[in-house]
Parts: C-alpha cells; sequence; structure tokens
C-alpha cells in the first residue's frame, strides 16, 4: 500500500470529522507517558502523581463548561457518553416509557435509540424544519408526563445547526420535571461558550478530538445529584461510573487542548468573517446552493453543487491535498441522512459537501478550496 506524503500546501477543512492534535496537546501526553506514567490507583508515590495530574485535568475540564470537578466523568469517546446517558433509560423503564430525539442526531444517538425501542421503550424522534434547525412547538407535544429522557445535540455536525437547547430544557422540565434531559455537545463544545448552569441539562457529552485533543477521550458532565448506572463495572474508577484504568496520556492530552481553546466568544467573532468570506466565495460558483441555515455555527458549512456527485468533487479535491466531507465521518461515505430528513431535494442531498473550520484555517485555504472546485466542475463537464 502507498503512503501519502502531504505537501505544505495541504488544506484541511475537515475539522468536524478530526481535528490536528495542537503541540500542548501532544506535549502532555508525552509528559504522561514519560513521567506521570503511574496508575491513579496505586498508593506509591508514582501513582500520587499520576492522581494528581488526573484532578487537575478534571478541575481544567469542568472550569472549561462552569461545572464542578466531581461532576466530569472520562470517557472513551463523546459516542461512549452518549450511549452511558441513553442506555440509563433502561433503569426508568418502570416509571414511564417514553424518549424523546431528535432525528437529525449523531448516529451515537440514533443507534442507540433502536436498542431502547428493541427494550420497550417508546422513541419519539422529532424532524428538523426545512432549515435543519428543530421547533420547540414539536417537542411541546411530543412531550408527555411518562417521559424518561429527551436528548438534543446542542450542534449538528453536518448543517451547524444550532438547536434550541436552552429552551429545550426549561420547556422539558415544565411539562415532565422528572425526565432527564441529555444534551451532545460534541461540535459544540470548544466553539461556543457553554455554562451547564445556564444551559440547565442533566448529561452532557463532549470529545477530545473535536478541539485539537487526542482520539480515544471524551467527557460526560452529570450533573450533582443525578444518578445513573455506570456503563462499565469493575474496580470503582471515575467515581464508579466507568471502571478500567484512567488513560493518563490521553486525559493530559485532553487538558493540553482545552488549555489552548481561544476564548469562545472573541474566537466566534473570527470564525464568522472566515465563514461569510467562505460563503460568499463558493456561492459565486454557478449553482452552489448553501444547506447550512442563518445562524449556524460559523465553523461548519454545508454546500452543494447540483449536478455533480459528492464522492466525485471529494476525490478531485483530495488530488490537489484539499481535504473535506460529503457528511458525517461516522456515516461511512452514506447519503446524508440530515440532508434527507431536511426534506432536500435528492439532487442536492448527493451533490453535497461538509466544509468543517479550526481556528487554524484561512482565507488562503477558502481560496484554494474555491479554485480546485471551479477547475473540478470545468473538467467533469469537459468528461461528459
Amino acid at each position: 500500500m502507498g503512503v501519502h506524503f502531504f505537501l505544505q500546501h495541504t488544506v484541511y477543512l475537515d475539522n468536524s470529522s478530526t481535528t490536528k492534535p495542537c503541540e500542548t496537546a501532544v506535549r502532555y501526553i508525552n509528559k504522561a507517558l514519560t513521567a506521570e506514567w503511574g496508575n491513579p490507583s496505586s498508593l506509591h508515590r508514582l501513582g500520587m502523581e499520576a492522581e494528581i495530574a488526573l484532578s487537575e485535568a478534571r478541575e481544567t475540564v469542568a472550569r472549561s463548561v462552569s461545572a464542578r470537578a466531581d461532576e466530569i466523568i472520562f470517557t472513551g469517546s463523546g459516542t461512549e457518553a452518549n450511549n452511558t446517558s441513553l442506555l440509563s433509560c433502561l433503569k426508568a423503564k418502570k416509571r414511564g416509557g417514553r424518549v424523546i430525539t431528535t432525528a437529525i442526531e449523531h448516529p451515537s444517538v440514533l443507534e442507540t435509540v433502536k436498542r431502547l425501542e428493541i427494550e420497550g421503550l417508546e422513541v419519539i424522534r422529532l424532524k428538523p424544519q426545512r432549515d435543519g434547525t428543530v421547533s420547540l412547538c414539536d417537542l411541546e407535544n411530543a412531550l408527555s408526563s411518562d417521559t424518561v429522557m429527551v436528548s438534543m445535540m446542542l450542534v449538528n455536525n453536518e448543517t451547524g445547526a444550532v438547536l434550541p437547547v436552552e429552551d429545550a430544557v426549561k420547556l422539558t422540565k415544565s411539562i415532565a420535571p422528572a425526565a432527564l434531559f441529555h444534551c451532545d455537545a460534541v461540535q459544540g463544545y470548544g466553539k461556543l461558550p457553554i455554562n451547564v448552569k445556564r444551559l440547565g441539562c442533566d448529561l452532557m457529552s463532549a470529545s477530545g478530538h473535536k478541539i485539537h485533543g487526542p482520539k480515544g477521550i471524551g467527557f460526560l458532565y452529570i450533573k450533582k445529584g443525578v444518578h445513573i448506572p455506570p456503563f462499565i463495572t469493575g474496580g470503582g474508577q471515575e467515581s464508579g461510573m466507568r471502571s478500567g484504568t484512567e488513560p493518563t496520556p490521553l486525559i493530559m492530552g485532553l487538558m493540553g487542548a482545552v488549555n489552548e481553546l481561544p476564548n469562545a466568544e472573541t474566537q466566534l467573532k473570527k470564525q464568522q468573517e472566515l465563514f461569510c468570506f467562505a460563503a460568499e466565495k463558493l456561492s459565486a460558483l454557478k449553482g452552489t446552493v448553501i444547506n447550512s441555515p442563518q445562524g449556524c455555527l460559523p465553523y461548519i458549512l454545508n454546500i452543494s453543487l447540483p449536478g455533480y456527485r459528492s464522492e466525485t468533487l471529494l476525490h478531485f479535491l483530495e488530488s490537489r491535498d484539499i481535504f473535506v466531507s460529503s457528511g458525517s465521518a461516522c456515516a461511512k461515505g452514506h447519503g446524508s441522512y440530515v440532508l434527507n430528513e431536511m426534506g432536500l431535494d435528492r439532487h442536492i442531498v448527493d451533490s453535497a459537501l461538509r466544509i468543517s473550520f479550526s481556528r487554524y484555517n484561512t482565507k488562503e485555504d477558502i481560496i484554494l478550496l474555491c479554485e480546485a472546485l471551479s477547475d473540478a466542475v470545468k473538467q467533469i463537464r469537459r468528461a461528459n
């Protein structure tokens, strides 16, 4: 198998799939592998040093969302955090049976609620509006006294649509006060200012590799006083919620990435400028359709070039060392269920590209992308 060496002009615009680990994260990982490599559960000095580092990381992550340190549980991924939250509904099955989510959630939510259905719970999937957002009126109509959980993502991973989580929590608690509210914040964490107290959710998932940290580490916020069953049992690590020796190098890498996060509100203004520049330049390409809604997170721009299949465009861009996505990386190249749920025409869905930015992208990246897409269209047109 050939090895591809990235050139200096590589343009990476698939940051919603994963991000390049920042230097601080890599440095913290190396330190944990070479100096603080003890087992945090051991009672000797090496174990205590690792435990101190682990506690510092937990405090750092907690501060980033205005939570308490004892409300943060480290997980192996955002997917694991989502599974842990949703499968807790099985414990509550006796007192109710309704779980409400949206039809545009991440597969780790949508596949897990299928399991809940098999176990006998009723699952209601709220369909998005044409712009990809979710109506609070639809949520209100779905809520009932036997609702045990509502799960709603903060930011959609394909369109960047920001869902009304804070208002949805208030609505849920007013109609079904015993229901838990889970928020998948994987795409919003580190990009939007998140205060879990203001957000009001009981459970919130996040992931390290979306914020320039390592893969294999995420966290679950569990509001003080909320009790859900452990996902992995054993030695009682992570307050009994996730047994197994803690992966301190990955946790330290997460802390390094969190420490490097810029002020979210300040960075949002910069990203909005880049987003608008990209939308303007891409719209200049004949036939371009913008699928992301007004007010979306300015880190994700979903477009379509009707008449040109997304896979064809994606591979042409790859030949220029420009990397985007044709949808969610977790969908393994299948057509976008999110755009389908939005009711978009087939030719729009089949030609969709997701362009996702990080704080390291520049206007030069956008210009190179537009030039390459223009060349792709000309070449495909000539070939046909």
